[in-house]
């Protein structure tokens, strides 16, 4: 997909003249930041009820009326740096520099592309100028751009309508991000899924027509700097690209959004995009099962049981508990590569939504040192999650009376997102660590800097745990 959402950000030859400054100004740092703009940006500040807050942003002007410096408002002192995202909404047309901040330019400046964020593809006036923020240090700009792509590769594979994003789109995306970084790639499609042993798969996507065909798409890629004997990491994404519910079809209103059910095939992607472009010391698989959940006269059907890759047979309670199904299926395939850490990432239930709202993403591991790890950065980079319980007094609840299991527990556990990591661990390596994550890879409230549509979670975070771990 074209890269059109890092020219928010340039470096210092690419400004076109000179930029005008950002002060950024915490409510507490007030009248030291007006003390040193001037008694015009005194006037302007009293006039215009400028106190630093956050989201306030207070033009000066020169004498010609045109903008000289600006002040931003932080809040309080401390507060999240990611507020900064809503500065490109704000601001005209232009090149600004960071003058005065409390933040590293790191922070500032992908705070300022991830607000920058914008998806145009259909609307028949798009690419009009935007605001730029200049970014000296090469390596931070090289670094920023990197991961802002790699969210904007996630929050356009889940923006575009599903008519444009069918399993083949995922597949293609997929093969120009192997071909990007001299990775391997194999795709399994239709019934040779049955001979691959991939059934489950198979059971979900295959009452979709045969250009939408079911698929498993594996990435291989070993880094410049990793050994045979690197540490193998495993992505595994839900590819979901829209799901009607199946037999037991979704309300109009619960298959709206439905398109944003591959979120986790995308978040993967970009994940695995990042951590082949830094060049990780590790050997990485992606693992993208892409299926459309549709209707027709050979779709699964409540009461079916389905064999699975690991040998589990499965009986279908609920058509629209899918995403679990082909994850079954891909966590096996997993489990074969014996790797030494596997995350998953999945949009999966509406009880996480319920347990923890749309904005705080639910993840689940038994690894405690892993857990840690990923709930500094997550608390560092402005990521939001939140370590949830494998609690195994819910595990009856997926007993089936004539099969291994079932893929919709009974009502008495309640808690949905928890009792399918449990129906995932199940399928999961044995080997290494294992993290499933609950994202929902929306947002519903459009607001400056977070439009409303696709947003791209615990990316940042995860990457930054394994950054930490094998840079």
């Amino acid at each position: 997909m074209a890269e059109h959402h890092s020219d928010v950000l340039i470096s210092a030859a690419e400004a076109v003249g000179t930029p005008i400054p950002i002060h950024l100004t915490a409510e507490g740092d007030l009248d030291a930041a007006l003390a040193t703009a001037g008694s015009l940006a005194r006037g302007l500040a009293e006039s215009a009820g400028f106190k630093g807050k956050a989201g306030q942003l207070l033009l000066i002007p020169d004498g010609e009326g045109r903008t000289r410096k600006v002040l931003a408002g932080l809040g309080q002192a401390g507060a999240d740096p990611m507020a900064l995202r809503a500065l490109p909404a704000k601001l005209a047309a232009g090149d600004y520099a960071l003058a005065a901040s409390p933040y590293g330019i790191e922070a500032v400046a992908l705070a300022f592309a991830l607000g920058g964020y914008r998806f145009d593809r259909y609307k028949q006036e798009h690419g009009q100028p935007r605001p730029r923020l200049m970014v000296s240090d090469a390596a931070v700009l090289a670094e920023v751009r990197r991961i802002a792509q790699a969210t904007a590769l996630a929050r356009d594979m889940v923006n575009t309508p599903a008519n444009d994003m069918g399993p083949l789109q995922i597949e293609t995306i997929a093969r120009e991000i192997a071909q990007a970084h001299g990775a391997t790639i194999t795709v399994v499609t239709g019934d040779a899924l049955l001979e691959a042993n991939y059934p489950a798969i198979h059971a979900v996507g295959r009452a979709a027509v045969p250009h939408r065909a079911p698929r498993m798409i594996e990435i291989r890629w070993t880094g410049s700097r990793a050994s045979e004997a690197a540490p193998l990491i495993v992505l595994v994404g839900k590819g979901v690209v829209f799901d009607t519910g199946g037999l037991d079809i979704k309300p109009s209103a619960g298959m709206r959004w439905m398109k944003k059910d591959m979120g986790g095939a995308a978040h993967a992607l970009a994940l695995a995009r990042l951590v082949m472009g830094a060049d990780l010391a590790v050997r990485l698989a992606v693992l993208v099962p892409a299926v459309e959940n549709a209707i027709a006269g050979d779709a699964m059907r409540p009461g079916d049981v389905l064999n699975s890759r690991l040998g589990l047979t499965i009986e279908v309670g609920n058509t629209d508990a899918e995403g679990r199904l082909i994850l079954a299926d891909a966590l096996a395939r997993a489990a074969e590569l014996e790797p030494a850490l596997t995350i998953d990432l999945a949009t999966l239930t509406g009880a996480a939504r319920v347990a923890l709202g749309p904005e705080v993403i639910p993840f689940y591991t038994t690894d405690d040192v892993l857990a840690a790890e990923t709930t500094k950065a997550a608390d560092a980079l402005c990521d939001p999650l939140w370590r949830m319980p494998l609690w195994a007094g819910y595990e009856p609840s997926l007993d089936s009376d004539i099969a291994d299991l079932k893929n919709d527990p009974d009502g008495w556990a309640q808690a949905g997102s928890v009792t399918a990591a449990l129906f995932l661990q199940r399928f999961a390596p044995k080997s290494g660590a294992w993290m499933h994550l609950d994202i929902y890879a929306w947002s519903s409230r459009g607001r400056p800097g977070w439009p409303a549509g696709a947003e791209a979670q615990a990316i940042r975070a995860l990457y930054a745990v394994l950054k930490a771990r094998y840079l």
